[in-house]
């Protein structure tokens, strides 16, 4: 508590500027060369934003920009120094504190991305399945997992294998939205079907070639299959959960001790840049940059069709509005909530990813670096929330947070099943939930998060 609001500042440019060169001065602690890494997906807008409209060169910093593979890729090249930033899925970071899925090093990061910006598609014969098995549930948007649990049933009963979904990491929002949208209709996700790691870029040629039956992935890979008429997009991550947290910018924490000052100036680039799209206004120049080969490589007609506020189900419908699809600044995007930190930990247990207990407030805030991103906003006049932690579930539309002296829009935060989540009771919240395959010690988790 007890973070103001501040006023905008009266100098023109922002502070605390890197004047550091590498070349005449190689033992500085600061660095002005960054190579920062990007997955294909519209949400590396931020970056490629700060990079195209000058936010990074504003800040003292020559930035070059490395397009990867996979989110392996991203976690490797940050962990061994190629890349001193990259997007990075929101668990990542938090998997790093806890040596979970393959992190080695330990991450922090000071900067959330966006919000929002995935969705489930499914292949086209598996829609019509559903629809079959259950016209009702198909009927009712957002659209629940009931019709898909039917399917499941009938296959059983035929003695066919299980089904193959994918998402892209184990640790990413878009496993735990599946997850959670499969295990609220009673389907196991470890059990009823199987599920698959595959790239965001190769999500389109595996469902086209019948590897898998549907995915969970960001954009523009679920709008793609639909506009080539291979897909259904059967619900968007914004209705699972209404502006749920997404990619961060993250950094290995031996870096971030090491440059300070670099790191706040990142920060400052990506909060000048994520402010800039939100307007919209600017969203088509924003698709016109990331559609580049460089960045996204996708039609601009695919890329336009989240990123300017709509979303298309099928191919024979027509898009509806979706203005919060695509999040970048408004409704505090930017700042690292450790509440939802602890909401990513809480999946983490709940699917068996951790075996120990653990303290989910202390590794929040050890991970989550809020006084990085409050010092950065500071420079730049930005208001920052008066405290770290919030509920999640309890509003269904726009909501005001407020403080002495001070208050800020909200967006609506309510999952689609209704379920609040209170980050200061984490162990009750994972009981509460339905499924889960639990390797830790529920008596230990509690008293470690007494």
């Amino acid at each position: 508590m007890g973070v103001k609001i501040f006023e905008k500042p009266k100098v023109t440019a922002p502070q605390n500027r890197l004047l550091v060169d590498p070349e005449t001065e190689p033992e500085a602690p600061e660095k002005t060369r960054l190579r920062l890494g990007i997955i294909p997906l519209t949400d590396c807008a931020v970056i490629a934003v700060a990079k195209e409209k000058g936010y990074f060169k504003g800040e003292g910093l020559e930035v070059e920009i490395s397009r990867e593979g996979s989110w392996a890729s991203i976690r490797d090249r940050v962990a061994l120094g190629d890349l001193d930033g990259a997007q990075m899925l929101a668990g990542m970071p938090l998997a790093s504190a806890l040596g979970v899925s393959g992190c080695f090093k330990p991450a922090v990061t000071a900067f959330s991305m966006d919000l929002n910006g995935n969705g489930i598609t499914v292949s086209s014969d598996l829609y019509e399945r559903m629809e079959a098995a259950d016209p009702e549930a198909m009927a009712c948007r957002p659209i629940s997992a009931r019709a898909l649990r039917q399917v499941i049933l009938e296959d059983r009963r035929a003695g066919r294998p299980r089904m193959t979904f994918a998402m892209v990491f184990p640790v990413s929002s878009h496993n735990f939205s599946l997850r959670y949208w499969m295990a609220s209709a009673g389907i196991d996700p470890d059990r009823d079907v199987e599920l698959i790691v595959v790239p965001p870029p190769q999500m389109v040629a595996a469902l086209q070639a019948r590897r898998i039956v549907g995915y969970c992935v960001g954009e523009p890979w679920n709008q793609h299959a639909v506009e080539i008429g291979i897909g259904r997009s059967l619900i968007t991550g914004y209705e699972v959960w209404n502006n749920s947290p997404e990619k961060v910018f993250g950094v290995n924490r031996d870096w971030a001790e090491r440059h300070p000052n670099t790191h706040r100036a990142v920060v400052r680039a990506l909060l000048e840049a994520a402010r800039w799209m939100d307007a919209p206004e600017n969203r088509e120049e924003v698709v016109d940059i990331i559609a580049r080969r460089q960045y996204v490589d996708a039609p601009p007609d695919v890329v336009a069709n989240s990123m300017t506020g709509t979303w298309r189900y099928s191919k024979d419908e027509p898009p509806v509005s979706m203005p919060d699809f695509n999040v970048f600044h408004r409704y505090a995007a930017n700042f690292p909530w450790r509440s939802h930190a602890i909401w990513f930990l809480t999946q983490m247990v709940r699917w068996g990813q951790v075996e120990q207990p653990i303290d989910f407030r202390k590794i929040a805030e050890s991970v989550y670096r809020t006084d990085v991103y409050r010092a950065a906003a500071l420079d730049l006049g930005i208001a920052t929330p008066p405290t770290d932690y919030k509920t999640e579930g309890s509003h269904e539309s726009g909501w005001t947070l407020n403080w002495g002296g001070g208050a800020m829009e909200m967006g609506a935060d309510r999952f689609f099943d209704g379920v609040p989540f209170d980050p200061a009771m984490p162990v009750e919240y994972l009981l509460g939930l339905p499924l889960g395959a639990l390797k830790v010690d529920v008596n230990a988790l509690r008293r470690a998060n007494a």
